[in-house]
């Protein structure tokens, strides 16, 4: 007869006496308290983060003349309504329209690289197929190739097409993206179990269905995550489209160049444009960041 093997330590243990030391474990966990070196990091990193919003605001709520003052007040002044307005009344800037603009193709940047880097994530981490793995490496190398020796074959191809000038002239290269093929393809290869697709292809599902059931959902807290990160990306980018859209029908950043176009920079009047260009950011933070991070959480949570 074979002998049994040796009992664990954790076998030997009574039940009770288990539950209590997994009790206890977890109160120790729960229970960590941050030293102060940890708060004072923290501390650091939000001021590094505000500071430079407070000075934007401190120069953009005085005059022509706060720069460059060496005895200048770190409390801000009361101009910074006026200056505003200044921004949004300026008919060389087209304030409204470019933030419509903005609004526009950054939504649509988006959205489209979320859309095409979903489904080709899926296509890479779970379908097989010949030369996956060598197009994917292809696909992540063309991060390496700097986006300026595309700018003038670029241009010179929207110039033949006829589509300088126009909002679409800036949405249709950027609606695929490579950092965001590889985000979800490492995202689903470690998310979505192989065993849960072949449950669903048992079932009768075809791949699509089965990518919309199983794959989009689970790929929903990294879309979001993507999302976010393109948004923020395509609404401060600045040199396509200072290259190929038209002066009267630009973006918010190209739209706040032109406040510093002329001999003279007032700088309080650029700095509050340039606040102004970031309320919509914040604003997009503060609406999508419980989400974004509970989304992200519940990804984590396995069992």
């Amino acid at each position: 007869m074979t002998a049994a093997p040796p009992l664990s330590l954790v076998e030997h243990e009574a039940p009770g006496r288990r539950g209590r030391h997994d009790r206890d474990r977890t109160t120790k966990i729960r229970g960590y308290r941050a030293g102060f070196w940890v708060y004072a990091g923290l501390g650091v990193v939000i001021v590094s983060a505000i500071f430079p919003y407070y000075w934007s605001f401190l120069i953009g709520s005085g005059d022509s003349t706060t720069i460059n003052d060496p005895n200048m007040s770190w409390i801000p002044g009361g101009n910074f309504i006026a200056n505003a307005l200044e921004v949004v009344n300026d008919p060389a800037v087209g304030f409204w329209k470019a933030l419509w603009n903005s609004l526009y193709s950054s939504t649509l940047i988006a959205a489209a690289v979320v859309l095409t880097s979903t489904l080709a994530g899926w296509a890479f981490a779970k379908l097989r197929f010949a030369g996956s793995k060598g197009l994917l490496v292809f696909v992540v190398a063309t991060m390496a190739i700097p986006t300026q020796l595309g700018v003038v074959p670029l241009y010179i191809l929207f110039a033949d097409l006829g589509w300088t000038g126009q909002i679409g002239a800036i949405i249709i290269p950027a609606i695929t993206s490579a950092f965001g093929v590889f985000w979800m393809t490492q995202y689903l290869q470690q998310t979505v179990p192989d065993e849960l697709i072949e449950a669903a292809r048992v079932d009768g599902a075809t791949m699509m269905r089965t990518f919309w059931t199983i794959g989009v959902p689970a790929a929903r807290p990294a879309a979001s995550m993507l999302f976010l990160f393109t948004f923020v990306g395509a609404w401060n980018n600045f040199f396509w489209p200072f290259i190929v859209l038209d002066r009267r029908d630009p973006t918010l950043t190209v739209a706040l160049s032109m406040l510093q176009s002329n001999y003279f920079v007032d700088y309080s009047i650029v700095l509050s444009g340039v606040l102004l260009a970031t309320v919509p950011l914040l604003i997009l933070f503060a609406v999508a960041g419980k989400q974004l991070v509970s989304g992200i959480m519940a990804g984590a949570v396995k069992g």
